[in-house]
């Protein structure tokens, strides 16, 4: 595709979208424009063009990230627009590229991997000066997608989509999604990477986040010993990324900077945990240097409370990104970004506060957070031993993690009985058995929740501000795609307006929050997913 400029304005209220491609600016780049895969080196970024479509088509689009671009519904419908967001044209500013980056994959160091089918459109900066890059995921091929065709499938858009929004209206830090963009051919994929690969629908997301820079841009430079390239890239993170960082001595700047990508990632992992969220797939290379949720694979939400769970079948036999283990995985991957940043400072030691204030973090975040969803006025010692044994009664019963939290807001405190949570419950049979368990651990709850002695109307909307009605199980998703796929698209924006208010009741829309379905326990989509999209 040639480099060419649309004559769209971008313009609203008589303003055009402005872009300050500062990434490329500031930082070298590829100086080989061949769109073939090969090692990249001495470079943050190679220019790419997206491969145009046949029939791009505009699906759904996110009115709040439209809002926050200073686009509307009318612009967002434009064929010159919708036409940028399939990669088939680019708006006056645009520039597009891949980034290069490595990472450690399932603990193990692969070297390079890059943007394989993400190329950047370049840096939008709105009325208000806050600056978003956008991206297109399924765009085509880039120096970076070793043997693949940069292409992504509709199943794997629409989920993208719709989880970016789902995280932002929880308030969780992630990515958002601009649009959603069929685009009128098929792309051949072996979901199971079990030797039936089909034609699959295509699609292509676009991605809008203040940066897109992960934990494996530094972790490559450093493998490379490429010291200088590294602290260019360092200091414009910091820059660009941390205004907010107060000056100082390098190695001083420097360890300051890591105890703030360690915060944002203890905070962002209490809020996973929180609403029972699972990645899926925490590769350093999936890992925001701002602290966001980033790339949505095989993510999924705890249906029946299980720690062990992984929605990945790529994962499925050491569970090493299971629910559970999110934390400490995070903990790893911040200790490989301390690996690499330590070639920068003479004592490694000097990132070790960093670490430390990782798990700081974390624990204090995590305990107000279980503390807020429990309706407790703030954690108290005892109150571990209060949640591990509901967490273990969770899991033995099989009780939905969403529709417990949400239904403890209505038990009385003077009466506690299990009756009022029965519907948590996946199996009739463990809900008898396990009854008077549960009714022993709400006398011990209620006891402590008295003690906080807050009315039960206070307690239950501050409960309910912080436990989700609605969070995109896999099943509802899975149901969108085969509807969108049969040509019925109409459940992709049911959800998106739905999840745009997860915490209120929202009547007449008590479909989708139900538990997961009997039939949706183990159908592919619905329980476990692959990488492949």
């Amino acid at each position: 595709m040639q480099r060419r400029s649309s004559s769209w304005s971008g313009r609203t209220d008589n303003r055009m979208l402005v872009f300050d491609n500062r990434f490329l600016r500031e930082l070298p780049g590829d100086a080989d424009r061949r769109n073939e895969p090969r090692q990249v080196h001495g470079a943050c970024w190679s220019p790419v063009d997206p491969t145009p479509v046949a029939a791009p088509r505009l699906i759904a689009h996110s009115r709040e990230v439209a809002a926050a671009l200073d686009l509307n519904d009318d612009l967002l419908s434009r064929p010159e627009l919708v036409a940028a967001l399939a990669g088939n044209a680019l708006l006056p500013g645009m520039a597009t590229y891949a980034s290069c980056y490595g990472g450690h994959q399932f603990g193990h160091w692969v070297g390079q991997l890059g943007d394989g089918r993400a190329i950047l459109l370049g840096e939008a900066i709105n009325r208000r000066g806050e600056r978003f890059e956008l991206q297109l995921k399924g765009a085509g091929p880039t120096p970076y997608s070793r043997r693949a065709d940069g292409r992504a499938v509709l199943r794997s858009s629409i989920r993208e989509f719709l989880c970016s929004e789902a995280m932002h209206h929880l308030g969780i830090p992630t990515t958002r999604a601009l649009s959603l963009v069929a685009t009128g051919e098929t792309v051949v994929r072996d979901m199971f990477y079990d030797g039936h690969p089909v034609d699959e629908p295509g699609a292509i997301v676009c991605r809008v986040a203040p940066s897109f820079t992960r934990f494996g841009h530094f972790e490559l430079l450093a493998a490379r010993g490429d010291q200088a390239l590294l602290q260019r890239l360092v200091d414009f993170t910091i820059a660009r990324d941390f205004p907010e960082l107060p000056a100082g001595r390098p190695e001083e700047r420097l360890a300051a900077w890591f105890v703030e990508i360690c915060q944002r990632t203890a905070r962002l992992l209490a809020h996973w945990m929180r609403v029972g969220f699972v990645h899926g797939v925490m590769n350093t290379d999936n890992m925001s240097i701002i602290g966001l949720t980033i790339d949505y694979g095989p993510y999924g939400w705890v249906d029946n409370f299980d720690p062990g769970w992984t929605p990945n079948t790529t994962d499925a036999a050491s569970r090493r990104y299971c629910f559970a283990r999110q934390p400490a995985i995070a903990h790893w991957n911040l200790e490989r970004l301390a690996d690499a940043l330590s070639t920068l400072t003479p004592a490694a030691s000097d990132l070790a506060a960093g670490l430390e204030r990782y798990d700081q973090v974390y624990a204090g975040e995590f305990c107000a957070a279980f503390a807020a969803k429990l309706g407790l006025r703030a954690w108290q010692h005892d109150d571990a031993q209060l949640l591990e044994d509901l967490f273990e009664l969770m899991r033995l019963a099989e009780i939905d993690m969403t529709e417990f939290f949400r239904g403890l807001a209505q038990v009385d405190l003077e009466r506690p009985d299990s009756a009022t949570l029965q519907a948590a419950f996946y199996r009739a049979d463990l809900a008898q058995r396990f009854a008077s368990d549960l009714t022993r651990w709400l006398a011990r709850y209620a006891a402590r929740a008295r003690q906080d002695g807050q009315p039960a109307a206070q307690r239950a909307a501050a409960m309910n501000r912080v436990n989700p009605r609605y969070v995109l199980r896999n099943y509802l998703a899975q149901q969108a795609i085969d509807r969108a796929e049969q040509g019925d698209e109409q459940m992709i924006h049911e959800l998106l307006e739905v999840l745009r208010q997860p915490y209120d009741e929202q009547p007449g829309r008590q479909a989708f929050s139900a538990k997961r379905p009997d039939w949706a326990r183990h159908r592919a989509g619905c329980s476990m997913l692959s990488c492949s999209s």
